[in-house]
């Protein structure tokens, strides 16, 4: 019953040797950030017009034209209309490498904001020790061996600084900008996977249609090469004849070489970009109708919508990040105060470790005024302020760089479908020209040479068809992803 008593009474007494603790606690709490001597944030104006507009010749070549929805509300789901195309997409987000490094740098940067915000904070730990020491009578004043031990247990506040002029504070504002920097990089990274998806697929579409139509070719010249043989061998067909007939059969044959290379590559990047080996039933066998694959583009905004571009919010948090850094450094000028405290009990032995009259503390406050160092602490002022305008130069670049992307896209839409039209035609002429050709050959009216010049022009026409199909979808993506689409689903 005694031992209880004792044990209530060291509890009464360590509460009464804890004062300057509790003390130190609150008054960090109260007296911390006091003063931030960061200066202001002011978002600066875009340096760039408040519209988009290319003028040649007298006609606006960016109008607007197609969705009039913004480009960052249309989610990736709606815009990409083909099934397959989705789901490599989907794919490509759940395994790409790139994506996943972005991700694990948020949760880094996290941390590492947590890990300099918590400076903020009073540093609490419990601590017990106990000693032991042997002294020999030969060293011993009263001349017989001695034997001392000392316990204790305490609970302490380790060189804590009262952030009166909001270092502290500012160095955490800086970690969180950092860590919100890498959100808006993770955010812009998704948007490119996605576009380089899309047009890595489309792309594979369009070499794999290409591949299609070196095949026809060859082969239908092919069959033209052998009948020229039998021609010249019974002496109705010149030489010339079957000359230009064998050189056009193997130029198709190498075109056939090529765009299986090119097919074989883009499977590839393709499976690169998605981080798996795509099932064959997810790609294209050739270059689908833009209505089927793609949504209408989004019309021509105002400039304002780059604000909301994710690489634009990025620069603006290094940006605002750099201010508070200039706070810290301005800090660094006045003085700064640190305290450590403790309390507890202390006895000679274990066994009276928590006794009455065996409370314990400590109280060491410590304040730290610059005087001189040789222009350090200017230096780093200084260093601070042109980071930030470094900063101010690097976000302003930043909207330049997404107006001109956005100009060029809208620029090149203008003219596509006016191309697209005109090559149709193109092609279908070609095609005609070919098919009278070819007859007049084959009824003796014309040289084998009039029939091979309308046959690589047709061969040509198509090639370029194809590519400028290509073409138009990829600028539709292009346009979609400059503008911040591609993040939502």
């Amino acid at each position: 019953m005694r031992i209880k008593t004792n044990q209530k009474t060291a509890s009464r007494q360590s509460a009464r040797s804890i004062p300057a603790l509790t003390s130190v606690l609150l008054a960090a709490m109260l007296l911390g950030g006091c003063v931030n001597l960061a200066p202001q944030y002011q978002q600066p104006a875009a340096p760039v017009a408040g519209n988009w507009t290319q003028t040649v010749d007298g006609k606006n070549l960016v109008a607007a034209q197609g969705s009039t929805a913004n480009a960052d509300d249309i989610g990736w789901r709606s815009f990409f209309i083909d099934e397959r195309l989705r789901e490599v997409i989907a794919l490509a987000l759940q395994n790409n490498r790139d994506l996943r490094v972005a991700a694990l740098n948020i949760e880094k940067a996290r941390a590492q904001y947590r890990i300099t915000d918590a400076d903020r904070y009073p540093a609490v730990s419990a601590t017990g020790t106990g000693t032991a020491s042997r002294t020999p009578a030969s060293l011993s004043t009263s001349g017989n061996a001695t034997t001392s031990r000392q316990y204790s247990a305490t609970l302490g506040v380790s060189a804590y600084e009262l952030d009166f002029f909001g270092r502290l504070k500012n160095l955490s504002d800086a970690a969180l900008e950092t860590y919100k920097y890498q959100v808006e990089t993770r955010r812009s990274t998704h948007i490119s996977l996605v576009a380089e998806v899309a047009t890595a697929w489309l792309t594979l579409a369009s070499d794999r249609e290409l591949l299609q139509l070196a095949q026809n070719t060859f082969t239908s010249l092919s069959r033209t090469y052998e009948l020229g043989k039998r021609s010249h061998e019974i002496g109705t067909a010149s030489g010339v004849d079957l000359a230009s007939q064998e050189a056009s059969m193997e130029s198709a044959r190498a075109d056939v070489g090529r765009y299986t290379s090119l097919v074989a590559q883009d499977a590839n990047a393709l499976n690169l970009l998605v981080g798996a080996t795509l099932e064959s039933r997810l790609l294209p066998d050739r270059l689908p109708d833009t209505a089927s694959t793609l949504l209408g583009t989004p019309a021509a905004l105002p400039s304002e919508v780059l604000l909301r571009r994710p690489d634009v919010l990025a620069a603006e948090h290094t940006l605002i990040g750099a201010h508070a850094d200039i706070g810290a450094a301005r800090a660094a000028f006045f003085p700064s105060i640190s305290l450590t405290a403790n309390g507890g009990t202390a006895s000679r032995s274990l066994g009276g470790l928590f006794n009455a009259g065996s409370g314990s503390w400590s109280f060491a406050p410590s304040i730290n005024l610059p005087i001189f160092n040789a222009g350090s602490n200017r230096a780093s002022l200084d260093a601070a302020k042109i980071t930030r305008d470094i900063d101010v130069a690097t976000y302003e670049k930043t909207i330049q760089t997404a107006f001109e992307e956005v100009a060029n896209a809208l620029a090149e839409r203008s003219t596509l479908d006016q191309r697209l039209d005109a090559q149709q035609k193109v092609t279908a002429a070609n095609e005609k020209s070919y098919r009278l050709s070819d007859a007049r050959y084959r009824n003796g009216i014309d040289s084998y040479l009039s029939a091979l010049v309308s046959q690589r022009s047709l061969y040509s026409a198509q090639q370029t068809l194809i590519a400028l199909r290509l073409t138009e979808q990829s600028n539709r993506i292009t346009l979609y992803k400059v503008l911040g689409g591609g993040w939502n689903e």
